[in-house]
C-alpha cells in the first residue's frame, strides 16, 4: 500500500483522499485551506519528488488528504505523472479530488477523464471560479456533473468559497452515501473489440481489485512502468498467464490488421480523450466575453516576442539588481553594527568570567564573527531579492522567461525548463538544484544540475557587488553609481548564462549525449500577486531557510579558519604558508595565493570570501570589518590589486566550485558521487581557463 510506504499515520476509521490536478490550478491553495497547519512533508518512496499530506475532519470523521504532484496527464512522461497515476491506481484512496481551472476547463478535462477510467470515486473541484467570473466565463456545474457522472463542486479556494461543499461531497462519496456512475469512455469500434477480448480473460484474474477495462487498455498500450506497477500491486505477473497472453496477442493482431500499431493505439486513445474533453467543455462553458484573455495576449506579444522578450528580461533583471544593491546597503550596515556590538559584549562577558583567551578567540572571533559576517552580508539582499523573485513568480512571469530562453537551450541540446532552475539559482544554487526535479529527462536534468552553479547565488553577489563598487563604480555620484553597478552585474550574469549554454552543449556532445526532449510549458494567466503571501513565503520558506543552512556550514568553517590563522609554523601561520604555496598558481589566473586560499576556505559559505581576504592581508587571526569600501579598496591596492585582479576575482567568483551546501544537495538529488564530482569540477575548470585566458591576454596586450 502506497500510504504505508509514505508512513501515513492512519487508523481503520480514517479516510484517505487523493488530491490531483494540473499545475497552476490552485491545488496547493485547496490543500492548505483544507488541512491548515496539520501537514507533513517528505519525499515519495524512492523518488526525489516532495510529497505532502494533511488531515481535516468532517462529521467526526478524520480525512487524510494526500497532495499529488501537479500533472497534465496520467500517461507517464515524468516522475510526477508516474507518482500521481500510481497513487490514484494503487493508493487505496477512498476518494480522489481532481482540481481543474475554471478558466481553462477544456484542457483540464483530459486529466479528469483519465482519472475516471481508473476509479469511480471522483469529485471534480472546479477552482478559480472567481477568476472565471471576472473574465465573464460561465460554467454549468450541474450539466458538467451529469456529463461526467460524478459530483462537481465550484470553488474559489483563495477566498475559501465552496470548500465546505467540497468537504461534504468527499464525505458522501467516501462513505458510500452516494455512488458516482462515471461516464464510460467509448473508443472507436476496433479498439473496443480489442479491449473486450482482453477484458474477458482479465476480469476473473483481477476480481474487482482494479478496473478491468482500464488494465486491458494498459496491457494493449504496453507501457512498461504501469504494467510493472500493476503486477507489483496484484503480486502476480499478468503476462505469464497463458490464457491472458493469448488474448492480448489476439487483440493486438486485430489492431494490427486495422493498421493500429502500439504507438498509433496510444495516439488514438489520447486524441479521443482530448476530443471528448473539448465536446464536454463546449456544452458546459459559455464565454460571455470572447476576448477575456485579450490583455494577457497583448502583454505576451511583447514579453515573449523574439524582438523584445530578451531585452525586456534584461531590463527587469537590472532593475531587480539595482533595487537589491541600493536597498541592502543600509540594512546590512545596521545589522553588522548590531551583531558586532553583541560581539563586544560577548568579549566583555568572557573577560569577566576569566575564560582562557584561546576559548574566547575560538568561540567569539572564530565562530561568532564568521556567523555575524554571513548574516549581515546575506540577510538584507536575500530579504529584498527573494520577495522580488517570488513576486514575479506569483505574477506568472517566470514561465515566460523559460519560453524566451527555450530556443537557446534547445540549440544546446538541453531543456528550456532549465531557465527556471537557473532563475532559482540566483537565490541559492542548492535551491536551483532541487528545482531541477521539474525536468523530466534524466539526461537534461543532470545537465541542469551540473551547470546550475554558473549563475551566482546570493552568497556570491556580495563579492561581485563589493568588487564592482570598489574598482568600477565607487567614484560615480549618487544614483549613477548604483545604476552602473546593476548594469555591470547584469552583464556578469549574462556571461554566466552564455557559459551555461556553452557547457550544456559540451556535456550533451560528450558525457551526456542526446537530443533535446519535448515538454509542455504552460503560460499561466497573469495574476495579481498576493503581497502577504509573497512576503511570508519568500522570507520564511526561502530567506530564513537558506540563511539557516548557510549558518550551519559557516560555524565549523569559522573554527577551521581561526585555527589556520592562529597556529604558526616558523613564525608564519598555516594560512600564510598555504597562500604562499598557491601564489604562483594564483598569479597565472590574475590573482594571488591569498585570494585562491580565501575561495578554498569559503567552500562552506561563499559569503566569507571577502572577510578571509581582509584577514589574510592584515595578517590577523580574526576577520575584520571596515567602515567604508574606500578603506577596503586601499587595503587591496596596498596588496597589489589592480583592475585585472578585480576582474579575475569577479570571473572566478562566477565560475568556481559549488559551496558545501550545494554539493550535498547535488549528491542527494543525483544519488551519485560521479555526478557530484563532475558538478564540482565543471565550473572550477571553466573558471581556471577563463581567468587564465583573460589575465594572460591582458598581459600580452600590454594593458598592465
Amino acid at each position: 500500500m502506497l500510504e504505508n510506504e509514505l508512513k501515513i499515520k492512519k487508523t481503520s476509521e480514517d479516510r484517505v483522499v487523493a488530491l490531483a490536478g494540473n499545475p497552476n490550478v490552485g491545488k496547493s491553495t485547496v490543500f492548505n485551506n483544507l488541512t491548515g497547519l496539520k501537514q507533513h512533508t517528505g519525499n515519495w518512496p524512492g523518488k526525489t519528488v516532495t510529497n505532502a499530506y494533511g488531515s481535516y475532519t468532517c462529521n467526526d470523521k478524520n480525512f487524510i488528504l494526500v497532495d499529488l504532484p501537479g500533472t497534465y496527464s496520467l500517461m507517464v512522461n515524468s516522475i510526477e505523472e508516474e507518482i500521481a497515476r500510481d497513487f490514484v491506481c494503487f493508493g487505496s484512496a477512498d476518494a480522489t479530488i481532481v482540481v481543474v481551472d475554471a478558466t481553462s476547463l477544456e484542457r483540464n478535462l483530459n486529466l479528469v477523464l483519465q482519472t475516471l477510467e481508473i476509479t469511480k470515486n471522483v469529485i471534480v473541484c472546479v477552482n478559480l471560479m472567481d477568476e472565471a467570473y471576472k473574465k465573464k466565463i460561465s460554467i454549468d456545474l450541474d450539466l458538467l456533473s451529469k456529463e461526467l457522472g460524478v459530483p462537481v463542486v465550484g470553488t474559489s479556494a483563495l477566498k475559501e468559497e465552496g470548500l465546505e461543499e467540497l468537504i461534504e461531497e468527499v464525505y458522501k462519496v467516501s462513505e458510500d452515501i452516494i455512488e458516482p456512475y462515471p461516464r464510460k469512455i467509448i473508443y472507436e469500434e476496433k479498439i473496443e473489440e480489442a479491449i473486450q477480448i482482453v477484458e474477458s480473460s482479465l476480469s476473473p484474474i483481477l476480481k474487482d481489485r482494479l478496473d478491468s477495462r482500464w488494465v486491458s487498455i494498459k496491457l494493449l498500450d504496453g507501457e512498461k512502468t504501469i504494467i510493472q506497477s500493476i503486477n507489483k500491486f496484484l503480486n502476480i505477473d499478468l503476462e505469464k498467464n497463458m490464457y491472458l497472453r493469448d488474448s492480448i496477442l489476439k487483440a493486438k493482431n486485430l489492431l494490427k490488421e486495422n493498421n493500429i500499431d502500439p504507438i498509433f493505439f496510444r495516439d488514438k486513445i489520447v486524441t479521443h480523450l482530448v476530443s471528448l474533453g473539448e465536446k464536454i467543455s463546449k456544452k458546459v462553458v459559455t464565454f460571455n466575453n470572447k476576448d477575456y484573455n485579450k490583455m494577457d495576449r497583448k502583454i505576451d506579444k511583447y514579453i515573449t516576442s523574439k524582438k523584445y522578450g530578451i531585452p525586456l528580461m534584461l531590463v527587469l533583471l537590472s532593475l531587480i539588481f539595482w533595487i537589491t544593491i541600493t536597498g541592502a546597503n543600509y540594512p546590512s550596515q545596521l545589522l553588522a553594527d548590531g551583531l558586532f556590538f553583541i560581539q563586544d559584549k560577548l568579549t566583555d562577558l568572557f573577560m569577566s568570567l576569566g575564560s582562557p583567551i584561546w576559548l574566547h578567540d575560538i568561540l567569539v572571533l572564530g565562530i561568532y564573527k564568521t556567523l555575524a559576517w554571513v548574516v549581515s552580508v546575506m540577510l538584507p539582499p536575500m530579504a529584498i531579492f527573494f520577495p522580488l523573485f517570488t513576486f514575479l513568480e506569483d505574477l506568472g512571469y517566470l514561465p515566460r522567461i523559460a519560453f524566451n530562453l527555450d530556443g537557446y537551450f534547445k540549440k544546446s541540446s538541453a531543456c528550456g525548463k532549465q531557465a527556471l532552475t537557473m532563475c532559482m539559482g540566483f537565490g541559492c544554487n542548492a535551491a536551483g538544484v532541487i528545482g531541477c526535479r521539474i525536468i523530466d529527462s534524466e539526461r537534461e536534468r543532470l545537465i541542469a544540475v551540473i551547470t546550475n552553479n554558473f549563475v551566482p547565488c546570493n552568497g556570491r553577489f556580495p563579492i561581485l557587488i563589493a568588487v564592482i563598487t570598489m574598482f568600477f563604480t565607487g567614484f560615480l555620484p549618487g544614483i549613477f553609481g548604483s545604476v552602473f553597478s546593476a548594469l555591470i552585474l547584469t552583464s556578469t550574469i549574462v556571461l554566466g548564462v552564455v557559459m551555461t549554454l556553452f557547457v550544456s552543449k559540451v556535456l550533451s556532445k560528450t558525457v551526456l549525449k542526446g537530443i533535446p526532449s519535448t515538454f509542455t510549458l504552460e503560460l499561466p494567466p497573469y495574476r495579481k500577486p498576493r503581497i502577504g503571501k509573497v512576503i511570508v513565503h519568500s522570507i520564511f520558506d526561502r530567506t530564513l531557510f537558506v540563511l539557516g543552512r548557510a549558518m550551519l556550514v559557516a560555524a565549523p568553517a569559522g573554527l577551521i579558519i581561526w585555527i589556520m590563522a592562529n597556529i604558526n609554523i616558523g613564525n608564519i601561520s598555516i594560512l600564510s604558508h598555504a597562500a604562499a604555496f598557491l601564489n604562483p598558481f594564483g598569479k597565472l589566473l590574475g590573482m594571488d595565493g591569498y585570494i585562491i586560499m580565501a575561495f578554498i576556505l569559503g567552500f562552506p559559505a561563499n559569503e566569507i570570501v571577502i572577510p578571509l581576504i581582509i584577514m589574510s592581508y592584515m595578517a590577523s587571526g580574526s576577520m575584520f570589518e571596515f567602515d567604508s569600501l574606500l578603506e577596503l579598496r586601499n587595503l587591496l591596492l596596498d596588496n597589489g590589486w589592480t583592475w585585472v585582479t578585480a576582474v579575475s576575482t569577479m570571473l572566478f567568483t562566477l565560475f568556481h566550485f559549488p559551496c558545501a551546501t550545494t554539493c550535498l544537495t547535488i549528491k542527494k538529488e543525483t544519488e551519485s558521487l560521479k555526478w557530484t564530482i563532475l558538478s564540482f569540477l565543471a565550473p572550477t575548470i571553466v573558471g581556471i581557463v577563463v581567468c587564465f585566458i583573460f589575465a594572460n591576454t591582458v598581459k600580452l596586450l600590454g594593458f598592465i
